[in-house]
C-alpha cells in the first residue's frame, strides 16, 4: 500500500453494533478476544507506516467510524486527516473528492517506502505478523497486544523495544539494506545489545532474533522438535479457511445417532452456506478417497467421529483430547459422547504444516449475515458443543465450554 483513503463502512465489531442496529453485545471471553482479529481500531498504530486521508460526509452517520479511528489514533500520538463533505450524507461531496484526489495523488507519485527508518508495529496474532522489514514468528500469548518499535539509528546500529514477544526476524531483500556492509551491525533489543550477523554484498539483510529464558539470542537455545503457533498455523478455526482446504466426509457408521445425525446435518450446511457466502463451492471427498498429495497441499476439514471417519480415527489419539465411544474426555472434564462433541483446529498430525478441522465449517452464522460488522469468528481454537440443543442462526448447537490452545499447540482449559 503507498496510501489508504477510507470512506465510510465500519472500523469495529461493539461499538459501530451498539450505534447503529442498538444492540447490546454480551460476547463470550473468546468473542471478546477474537474481535481483535478483525477490529481496525487496535491496529491504529500501524497506520504509522501508511499515509492515510480519510473522509467522512458531515452528516452520515457512518462517519462513526472515521471518528472512533480518530479516537483511537490519538491514543497513539497520531492525527488522522480527515475531509468532510459539508452538508453531506452518504456519499463524496466534489470539492471534498478534488481534495482527497489531490492528497492521494501526490502520496501514491512518492511510492512506497520500503525500509523506514523507524517501524511501529502492533498485532495480537501472527496472521498479520509483518511490518515493513520486522516479521514476529513468536508471540508470547495470542489475542494479547504484542508491539514492536523498531528504528535504525545509524549505519551499524539498530534499537527495538517490544513486548509479547519471543522471535522476531529482521528481513531487507537485496539491494534495500541501508547499513554499511563493512561494519559490524549491533541491535540493541529492549536493552540488550546484541552482535549480529553483516548484511551481504548484494545489500539484503537477514537477522532472526530470540527470546528465551529472559534473554535475547542470535540463535535458539538446542531443543525438542515440537509444534507451535506460527503464520498461518495459529487458529482460531476459521483460519482453515484462509487457504486451500477439503471438507472431507465420513464413509462408516457414527457411534451413535445423535452425532451421526447432527455431523450429517452440518456438514450439509457447512458447504451450502461456504457457496452463499463466499460464493465458491467447497470440495468435497470421503475419507476414504483422500490421497497423500491432499494431505500435503489441503486443510482438511473432517467431519464425524473415531468409528465413522478413516482420518479421525487415524489421528485422534495425537489430538489434545481422548475421544471414545463413552466420552469426550479433556484435561479439566469428562463429557458422556452421546450428548456431546468437540469442534476444533489443530496441525494436522500427519502433515504439521496444514491445518485439520473436526466439525466445523466457518464459525459466524445466518444471524451475522445481517451486518457484516457481525461477521467476525465466534468460536476459538477449540469448542465442546452440547448437541441437545439444536443448532441456530447463531450456534451449531450448545457451547459447553471454548478455549484456545497455547503457543505450542498445549491444552489451556476453557477460556469463559
Amino acid at each position: 500500500w503507498a496510501a489508504a483513503a477510507p470512506g465510510a463502512g465500519f472500523s469495529e465489531t461493539k461499538e459501530f453494533l451498539e450505534f447503529f442496529q442498538k444492540e447490546t453485545l454480551n460476547p463470550h471471553a473468546w468473542e471478546k478476544k477474537l474481535w481483535n482479529l478483525y477490529d481496525a481500531t487496535v491496529y491504529a498504530e500501524n497506520l504509522f507506516q501508511c499515509p492515510t486521508v480519510a473522509y467522512s460526509g458531515a452528516v452520515d452517520r457512518q462517519k462513526q467510524a472515521a471518528d472512533i479511528m480518530s479516537k483511537y489514533l490519538e491514543q497513539e500520538g497520531l492525527e488522522l486527516t480527515h475531509i468532510l463533505g459539508p452538508d453531506t450524507g452518504h456519499k463524496y461531496h466534489p470539492e471534498a473528492k478534488t481534495l482527497i484526489d489531490q492528497k492521494i495523488n501526490h502520496i501514491a507519485e512518492q511510492g512506497r517506502n520500503q525500509i523506514p527508518s523507524k517501524i511501529r508495529f502492533t498485532t495480537y496474532t501472527l496472521r498479520y505478523n509483518k511490518m515493513k522489514w520486522i516479521e514476529l514468528q513468536g508471540l508470547e500469548k495470542h489475542w494479547d497486544r504484542a508491539r514492536v518499535h523498531a528504528e535504525i539509528k545509524s549505519d551499524h546500529e539498530l534499537s527495538i523495544r517490544t513486548s509479547n514477544v519471543t522471535q522476531l526476524r529482521i528481513h531487507m531483500e537485496a539491494g534495500l539494506c541501508p547499513l554499511d556492509i563493512t561494519k559490524q551491525p549491533i541491535i540493541s533489543i529492549n536493552n540488550e545489545r546484541l552482535e549480529v550477523d553483516r548484511p551481504e554484498t548484494d545489500l539484503s539483510w537477514d537477522v532472526v532474533l530470540y527470546h528465551q529464558k529472559g534473554q535475547w539470542k542470535t540463535a535458539p537455545e538446542t531443543q525438542e522438535i515440537t509444534i507451535a503457533k506460527k503464520h498461518g498455523l495459529q487458529g482460531p478455526i476459521d483460519d482453515a479457511f484462509m487457504d486451500r482446504f477439503l471438507m472431507v466426509g465420513p464413509s462408516a457408521w457414527p457411534m451413535n445417532p445423535t452425532v451421526g445425525d447432527w455431523v450429517s446435518n452440518e456438514m450439509s450446511h457447512a458447504m451450502r452456506h461456504w457457496r452463499q457466502q463466499f460464493r465458491g463451492r467447497a470440495r468435497f471427498k470421503m475419507d476414504h478417497e483422500i490421497t497423500a498429495k491432499d494431505i500435503e497441499e489441503s486443510n482438511l476439514i473432517l467431519w464425524g467421529d473415531p468409528s465413522s471417519n478413516i482420518l479421525i480415527r487415524k489421528i485422534v489419539e495425537k489430538l489434545p483430547l481422548k475421544w471414545n465411544h463413552q466420552r469426550v474426555q479433556t484435561p479439566d472434564k469428562n463429557y458422556p459422547a452421546d450428548r456431546f462433541l468437540p469442534v476444533l483446529v489443530y496441525p494436522n498430525p500427519l502433515n504439521p504444516d496444514k491445518y485439520i478441522v473436526i466439525n466445523s465449517g466457518f464459525t459466524y452464522r445466518e444471524y451475522d449475515y445481517l451486518n457484516n460488522a457481525r461477521q467476525v469468528p465466534k468460536l476459538p481454537d477449540w469448542a465442546i458443543l452440547d448437541l441437545t440443543n439444536a443448532p441456530s442462526p447463531r450456534w451449531p448447537a450448545g457451547i459447553e465450554q471454548a478455549g484456545f490452545f497455547g503457543e505450542a499447540w498445549e491444552w489451556m482449559g476453557p477460556e469463559d
